[in-house]
């Protein structure tokens, strides 16, 4: 595992009302499909970092028959997989502000390795006396590995939807007392 520039020491939890997990995607070949699911917890502890996301908190409100869909087996399978989850094998958090964090990302019961790029800010303290550091990370999967399949094709040539998903994470740390 590799070690901070300027180590976190302590245990660090993700402040839900400022993190966030959102995907997009290109859709109709000419659009960007985005949502997020604001359910986030997060902990960073020892170097290692653990979060889920909880399928149901999903941006898509309506069309109803649309958020079905999206929760249904042809996606996220909420019903039998209602949360996504990521745990971290690697974690680089350098002096210049970059992060790379790479790890196990289950999505429907299925675990596949992930590597994400981004930025980190180290710990601070806020307004209220707190210490917080924040994570930015960005990620490339292709959604089929994960089993979300679901596909139309378009008139003129290609798929409703492609593969290629950008997962983005935010995550705003506070150190707790130990």
């Amino acid at each position: 595992m590799a070690t901070t520039a300027t180590p976190l020491s302590g245990t660090y939890n993700a402040d839900p009302v400022h993190s966030s997990f959102g995907f997009s995607v290109p859709y109709q070949g000419v659009s960007l499909f985005r949502g997020t699911l604001s359910e986030v917890s997060a902990v960073l502890r020892d170097g290692r970092l653990e979060g889920t996301a909880k399928v149901e908190s999903i941006s898509i409100k309506t069309p109803e028959q649309f958020r079905a869909h999206v929760l249904s087996a042809e996606f996220f399978d909420a019903e039998n997989h209602p949360e996504v989850k990521f745990v971290s094998d690697e974690l680089d958090l350098r002096e210049d502000g970059t992060a790379i964090v790479a790890g196990q990302l289950t999505i429907k019961g299925i675990t596949k390795p992930v590597q994400a790029a981004g930025t980190w800010k180290p710990a601070a303290s806020d307004a209220f006396g707190n210490s917080r550091a924040h994570l930015h990370l960005e990620a490339q999967i292709d959604r089929t590995q994960w089993d979300m399949n679901w596909n139309v094709p378009l008139p003129s040539g290609g798929n409703a939807l492609a593969h290629e998903v950008t997962l983005t994470v935010d995550v705003s740390l506070l150190q707790q007392q130990d």
